[in-house]
């Protein structure tokens, strides 16, 4: 496998951990510092599009089956293997983990000094008024999701790159003459 393939699946994986850590912090008692800064949804825009985006041509160019991919991913190492599984099961974990913490309300904003979030509960739907506990618990779930859903996605694209690399290596193998 080429070191371009392997520096951008590292980046790709170390992308998503960082995000899934950021996510898995959310679930602590108390308040995350990052809730009330802007940057890490620009960054994660950022560097949505030239890493993941860039990651599933590379698996597209390949022109791979489901089998073939699979094939790929067992001939990487077991410790690349297990980091990629581990990182992607923690991240669908942390996403569904706590989604019963603030029930069917979203989308928490302040206005006017009062909190408000938006109520997705059937037959009952639009923006209800909060106490300030709750309107952290609805900002909380949503900096949850809006950090392990990218790091999820960027985990499959590390996964995507690294298996595109490996396929390339073993055409490379197959075409040189031995």
């Amino acid at each position: 496998m080429g070191w371009s393939f392997k520096v951008h699946g590292g980046v790709a994986a170390a992308m998503g951990a960082v995000l899934l850590v950021l996510a898995g912090l959310t679930l602590l008692p108390g308040v995350l510092p990052l809730a009330e800064v802007g940057w890490p949804p620009a960054l994660i825009a950022v560097l949505f599009v030239p890493i993941v985006v860039s990651a599933m041509a590379r698996l597209f160019l390949a022109r791979v089956d489901k089998s073939l991919a699979w094939q790929a991913f067992r001939c990487l190492p077991g410790w690349v293997q297990m980091g990629l599984a581990v990182l992607a099961l923690s991240g669908v974990m942390v996403t569904f983990f706590g989604k019963g913490q603030e029930g069917n309300l979203q989308s928490a904003e302040v206005k006017d000094g009062r909190y408000f979030a938006l109520d997705t509960t059937p037959h009952a739907r639009g923006t209800v008024e909060l106490s300030r506990e709750q309107y952290q618990v609805v900002l909380e779930a949503d900096r949850r999701t809006m950090l392990a859903v990218p790091g999820v996605l960027f985990v499959g694209a590390a996964c995507a790159v690294l298996v595109a690399g490996e396929l390339r290596r073993a055409d490379r193998g197959v075409l040189s003459p031995k």
